[in-house]
């Protein structure tokens, strides 16, 4: 029997009608499972950067609409069975609660990762990605990262804008790449400290060939405010000239076909700052683009 994912409190789910594919995720045990979610509500981070509090709402309002969206029995080759381990609680609302909280992320990410399935959170403040991706690095194997953003999230200061200057100092990637970067809020300094520490801005159609290469294991971590606002804007930061869902579509498909790709996370859902929960569906529809994609990877 496998052992219980440490921190993680049983996640509320709405009614999920047979025909929808959230019927089929297993709350009870992992065993059989290929995929676990990870619940990661709190939006302390994101307070402490400024930005438009309400991320720790987001797994549950992704819940809601996943269990709306999506076929059961989709066409195509057989999805992977998903495990919902719940979701790991803040530490406190207090920000010298943040580093407690990034600890029980890490160990619960490290317990999925030891149970041998594939992690994919759902957040939450984008600092919540340090420990979710901690608990991978930790395991020793070389490991380089892509990530999907407005922003470099390259600060120094604790907060939301902190994980990747975070896991570069902390745990030395062998490479580490975003896309969707806008160049107005992004500070000169952050931006040569990037490039400094082997930091590469990659242009969208450079994401296949990234994928499709050899190298060592990837995390891919999806922040939801690089799509454009008109579509995505229930996020902390809202983006003015962002990605499309049809490009964000392609980036989440590729990640999941990646046999290198060994966490993923969508980040940064701010349902009250969402409109009809449109980001909230787009979210959903991310998560099963990604499964879609993992499918392929294991044909």
């Amino acid at each position: 029997m496998p052992r219980p994912i440490p921190f993680t409190v049983h996640a509320r789910w709405p009614e999920r009608a047979p025909e929808r594919f959230s019927s089929l995720i297993r709350t009870d045990s992992p065993e059989g499972c290929a995929i676990a979610m990870l619940g990661m509500p709190d939006d302390t981070g994101v307070k402490l950067n400024g930005g438009r509090v309400g991320a720790a709402e987001g797994p549950a309002a992704f819940r809601r609409a996943l269990a709306r969206y999506g076929a059961a029995a989709p066409p195509g080759r057989p999805w992977p069975i998903v495990y919902d381990a719940g979701d790991v609680p803040a530490a406190g609302r207090e920000p010298k609660s943040i580093h407690e909280t990034h600890d029980r992320i890490a160990e619960a990410a490290a317990a999925i990762h030891a149970q041998g399935l594939l992690p994919v959170g759902i957040g939450g403040g984008h600092d919540l990605t340090f420990p979710f991706v901690r608990a991978l690095a930790e395991r020793g194997e070389k490991l380089a990262g892509v990530y999907f953003d407005a922003h470099l999230d390259v600060r120094p200061q604790v907060g939301s804008g902190m994980p990747f200057r975070a896991l570069l100092e902390k745990h030395p990637l062998d490479s580490l790449g975003v896309f969707g970067v806008n160049p107005l809020v992004n500070s000169a300094e952050h931006a040569a400290y990037f490039r400094e520490r082997g930091g590469r801005v990659y242009r969208e159609d450079a994401l296949g060939p990234l994928l499709d290469a050899p190298g060592p294991d990837l995390f891919v971590s999806f922040d939801l405010d690089v799509l454009d606002a008109a579509f995505a804007p229930g996020v902390s930061a809202m983006n003015p000239a962002g990605w499309t869902p049809r490009q964000a579509e392609a980036a989440a498909f590729a990640a999941g076909r990646c046999a290198r790709v060994r966490c993923f996370d969508i980040m940064e859902l701010s349902p009250p700052n969402d409109d009809m929960d449109r980001t909230a569906r787009l979210a959903a529809h991310l998560f099963l683009t990604f499964l879609r994609g993992f499918a392929e990877r294991t044909a």
